[in-house]
């Protein structure tokens, strides 16, 4: 009989035993989905920016070629030698300073044999009209003579300009480029010598939509920069091409820009900025704040969390604009009498926006906020519609204040 009684003793606890484990599991899976239901997540810092209408200044955006107002490549117009080159590369260059010599030893002789028959016509002439005078000459002979004179001298004139060809002159002040000849060498007409740019004054063509005609007049300013962080020259609009190109739908520009310190070059690709007249009581926000989906765009707007004992209006939805920012602000302080060492509990709402223009770091919203609204600038890209928030606006990637939002 006992030998009996021990094998259901050991089947017993194996039983209890594993009652017991499954048990367990069933209590600690219990516990850990009762945890994580309960557990609230930590809040996200975001950084802001309180929604303030104010002065906006649009612009239109263009890429254009930078090209110097008086900028040319000098070539030689007669063949020769090249005799000497009296200029060095990136050399600042007067109006009408040499720039090189060809070889004009035959012309130099051509002219004083010319000038020598020249004399010798202006003798016979003088002689002629002697004796035409007399009665002994014929009138007939004057006119030869004097035709040959007036022959001889325009050989002359032309042996000269042809000397002058020989010598080629700066047309304006600039700096000359690199020369592309050498002593010695042969040059046939045409042949390009150096290129001389003017750096003082530059002018950019740029070309822009032609839904922007009405905006764009002759004499508006622009912004000129080789990089979207660096717009420093200004200028003006010297010319509109008064047809549109049938092809592209663009207009084609041209404005003026002063470079001083000659950090413009031609050729340059550079970003440019028609500035458009100033606008009033426009909303706009930083580009980082907007968020595009296939929904629409977007934007997350700081809102006191609702009140866990007074839950909140089900018929509202999440994106309503009821609540302002002025709840937020108010919720961000301390109420009296409440531990002054409790943070207020502030949610993300997702609010759809209509955006209108752009310019540089700034976008035009034309509707979906309003004044005094909390709009989060930077982090929002971990946040989900109803994510618990704190302010940090310690660091501010947006750059309100650079980008020129209104700030209060």
């Amino acid at each position: 009989m006992k030998r009996f009684i021990l094998p259901v003793i050991v089947v017993i606890l194996v039983a209890l035993l594993g009652v017991g484990l499954v048990g367990f599991n069933l209590f600690r899976d219990k516990a850990i989905k009762d945890f994580f239901a309960t557990m609230q997540q930590p809040a996200a810092p975001v950084s802001t920016y309180t929604v303030e209408p104010g002065e906006w200044t649009p612009e239109v955006e263009a890429i254009g070629t930078v090209s110097a107002i008086q900028g040319v490549e000098l070539s030689v117009e007669v063949a020769g030698i090249v005799k000497d080159i009296p200029f060095t590369a990136n050399q600042t260059i007067q109006q009408g300073a040499p720039l090189l010599q060809l070889d004009d030893a035959i012309e130099k002789a051509d002219i004083v044999a010319a000038k020598a028959q020249d004399v010798l016509m202006d003798q016979t002439l003088a002689r002629a009209r002697t004796l035409s005078t007399r009665g002994v000459g014929a009138v007939s002979s004057v006119d030869e003579a004097q035709a040959a004179s007036l022959a001889k001298k325009a050989e002359i004139a032309k042996l000269e300009a042809v000397m002058e060809q020989k010598l080629l002159k700066a047309p304006f002040t600039g700096t000359v480029g690199i020369p592309r000849i050498e002593l010695g060498q042969y040059l046939a007409p045409g042949t390009v010598v150096v290129t001389l740019q003017d750096l003082t004054t530059m002018r950019v063509d740029f070309t822009v939509p032609e839904q922007a005609l009405s905006e764009i007049k002759i004499g508006q300013p622009i912004k000129l920069g080789l990089t979207d962080n660096d717009i420093s020259f200004k200028g003006e609009i010297t010319a509109i091409e008064p047809r549109i190109d049938p092809a592209t739908r663009l207009i084609s520009v041209r404005a003026k820009v002063d470079n001083p310190e000659g950090k413009l070059r031609p050729g340059q690709f550079a970003q440019v900025r028609v500035t458009l007249p100033k606008e009033e009581d426009v909303f706009t926000l930083p580009q980082t704040a907007l968020v595009s989906s296939l929904y629409g765009d977007y934007v997350f707007v700081v809102r006191p969390a609702p009140d866990e004992a007074k839950p909140a209006d089900a018929t509202k939805p999440a994106d309503a604009q009821s609540s302002g920012a002025a709840s937020a602000a108010d919720a961000a302080k301390p109420a009296e009498g409440a531990d002054e060492k409790k943070e207020p509990k502030l949610v993300a709402t997702q609010v759809f926006v209509t955006p209108g223009r752009r310019s540089g770091l700034v976008v035009e919203i034309t509707k979906g906020i309003k004044q005094g609204d909390i709009v989060i600038t930077a982090g929002q890209n971990r946040l989900s519609p109803g994510a618990a928030v704190k302010i940090a606006n310690d660091v501010n990637p947006a750059n309100t204040k650079e980008a020129g939002l209104p700030t209060k």
